[in-house]
């Protein structure tokens, strides 16, 4: 069931306890791809996900605006603290939560959040308020994921798939000449860069050039496939808290 286009008495009706919310970001993805490219992941992974699991799940409107300073550079980016995305998240979940949504997970189409909603999902599950797993689909298909860059050869290919009319082909050549090969500036296993700018002049990483449309499909099927074990999983977890080890 989609929130979005669900009516009230709909989700009155509905039984189960199983939600989904994506997660993205709005942001710079090079010249070729649109700062939406996050949210479109997001959404097109949790899709895919509930698709291929024999039961009732939710699925919340994605939120669309992450933790992204670190392209403010680049015009359109939009961010908010990590304070600010954290505590949103949490109530965007206990709001799932007071109508019995109460096992969720997060589908992140972002890089930058990462480390937040592990956070925040702890804190949703040791407070008792609903039990929230965060996933990540880039970190999900396998050997592709060691070539997740940005705007780079996953994102482009996933687009490619799910949304071909959103790539600027046309500016596919520029996005590979002003890239980055790697993410970050790298000393003595310390990353000196604290923004994109500083080490991409477009702010693309690998070559979306290696990003098709058949390689979309394959990403989309494997994170697909994985976020529907992980639904599955959570669906069927004993989700008591361990007693105090004495």
């Amino acid at each position: 069931m989609d929130l979005r286009d669900a009516t009230w008495t709909d989700v009155r009706d509905c039984e189960t306890e199983l939600a989904v919310v994506p997660v993205g970001s709005t942001e710079q993805h090079g010249p070729h791809a649109p700062l939406g490219t996050d949210v479109v992941a997001a959404e097109a992974v949790a899709d895919a996900g509930v698709e291929r699991v024999d039961r009732e799940v939710v699925r919340a409107p994605a939120i669309p605006v992450g933790i992204a300073e670190e392209h403010r550079q680049f015009p359109g980016t939009m961010w908010v603290s990590e304070d600010t995305f954290r505590d949103y998240v949490r109530e965007a979940v206990e709001s799932l939560a007071h109508h019995g949504f109460d096992r969720v997970v997060i589908v992140n189409g972002h890089g930058g959040n990462v480390d937040a909603l592990r956070e925040v999902g702890g804190r949703i599950t040791r407070d008792g308020d609903a039990y929230a797993v965060p996933f990540t689909w880039f970190e999900a298909v396998g050997e592709h994921s060691a070539e997740m860059g940005h705007g780079g050869p996953l994102e482009t290919a996933l687009l490619r798939h799910c949304e071909p009319d959103l790539v600027r082909e046309e500016r596919i050549e520029e996005a590979r000449d002003g890239r980055a090969e790697s993410w970050g500036d790298w000393l003595s296993y310390s990353n000196l860069a604290y923004d994109a700018a500083e080490f991409t002049e477009n702010g693309v990483v690998g070559d979306p050039g290696d990003g098709d449309r058949q390689r979309g499909e394959e990403l989309l099927e494997l994170a697909g496939d994985a976020l529907a074990r992980l639904l599955e999983a959570v669906a069927e977890r004993d989700v008591s808290r361990p007693d105090r080890r004495e």
